[in-house]
């Protein structure tokens, strides 16, 4: 197979349905059919949202495979995780994949007959000391065994970064053929709006404390326009956060948080931890100034293309905040640089580098070889 021609190529993925890597797998998905690929998306982690069955059905190339298991992340999941393990190896004997492609980690140990990659698109340990400061507690060792044990069991592992990369293998020792292979966006269709209104806007999980929103919502006050914030604000236990100062827009599907992204003049994400940041790249494609949290990752993407200010200063976010504002030449050029080098991470690219680690990992498997290269692969940064 080369890297630019799979069709007829059958890849089993999975996908959950809390967070931004649905979007990423839809998304690959897309690309993957142009090139005459079929994707089985087998889903985890809760009860699918209409519109993203609607965005599923909506792919001719895409075959849904739905289960509510819990996560690895997830309280308590072992019981679940295991279930899902045999599920999805059913579900592998059904369609005979060529490639299997987690994005998760615990079950690339599974024992699937077909090449495994594995995606690493966040983890809790580097969560934890990111956002937390300090190495996960002992409650966890068990999660760092069952990810240890996937990814040694992968053929290929993906980072999203290399900064994300370096975490897998600070937090889980030495990783198989590896590859950065950055995410991408599609670009939106349409005329980009004329006008933007002096606002702030920040989308995530709003319980997640990474994305840092509780920043925002202390330097809101000071701003001289409305600071909004779309996102789920419904702890996986049911409780909500407050964040007072902020007007909440609830979780939107696609069409409206883009439109809420055309409309805003800056994008804030102080972010304490974040291995790529879909949000801020669906944003800068929508001309968005970005405020970013000053993190590893963040400078990695988006290098002079955003203004960074450390997570724990809120002097420093409200100051990059009021100039965007005050400054309409320079919200505009921050914005330009911001939709020029969003324009490097596309659909397109993800795929290609995508693709170029399946042919690798298929060539290795169909050699027979019996073993596989511990070293780097090519980046495809």
């Amino acid at each position: 197979m080369s890297e630019r021609d799979v069709a007829g190529l059958r890849v089993l993925m999975t996908a959950d349905t809390v967070g931004g890597v649905f979007t990423y797998a839809l998304t690959l998905a897309t690309e993957l059919g142009r090139r005459g690929a079929t994707v089985h998306i087998a889903t985890m982690g809760g009860t699918m949202r209409p519109c993203q069955r609607e965005a599923a059905a909506a792919l001719g190339n895409v075959v849904l495979h739905e289960s509510t298991y819990a996560l690895e992340w997830m309280s308590e999941p072992w019981e679940d995780v295991a279930r899902a393990a045999e599920w999805l190896l059913e579900v592998e004997r059904e369609v005979s994949p060529d490639i299997v492609h987690l994005n998760g980690y615990a079950h690339g140990s599974a024992g699937f007959r077909a090449p495994v990659v594995i995606v690493g698109h966040s983890c809790v340990l580097s969560w934890w000391q990111a956002v937390l400061g300090e190495p996960a507690p002992p409650e966890f060792d068990r999660y760092r065994i069952e990810v240890t044990r996937g990814l040694a069991a992968a053929g290929a592992v993906i980072a999203p970064t290399a900064a994300m990369m370096r975490s897998l293998r600070t937090h889980y020792g030495p990783l198989a053929s590896r590859a950065v292979v950055f995410n991408g966006a599609p670009a939106p269709t349409g005329k980009p709006t004329a006008t933007k209104e002096r606002a702030v806007l920040a989308a995530g999980r709003l319980w997640d404390r990474a994305k840092n929103i509780e920043a925002l919502a202390r330097v809101a006050p000071g701003f001289a326009g409305p600071v909004r914030v779309a996102g789920a604000d419904r702890m996986l236990d049911g409780s909500t956060r407050g964040f007072p100062n902020v007007e909440l827009l609830g979780w939107l599907d696609p069409p409206a948080l883009s439109l809420a992204m055309e409309a805003a003049a800056i994008f804030a994400h102080p972010a304490r931890y974040e291995p790529f940041g879909l949000a801020p790249l669906e944003a800068a494609l929508r001309r968005c100034a970005l405020v970013l949290g000053d993190i590893e990752s963040l400078r990695e993407i988006w290098a002079d293309a955003a203004a960074y200010v450390a997570p724990d200063d809120d002097e420093a976010l409200a100051i990059a905040l009021d100039r965007f504002a005050c400054d309409e030449d320079l919200r505009r050029e921050y914005a330009e640089r911001a939709a020029a080098r969003a324009a490097l991470f596309t659909p397109e690219r993800m795929a290609e580098g995508t693709v170029a680690v399946y042919a690798r990992l298929l060539g290795e498997s169909r050699a027979g070889s019996g073993s596989r290269d511990r070293g780097a692969m090519p980046s495809c940064a």
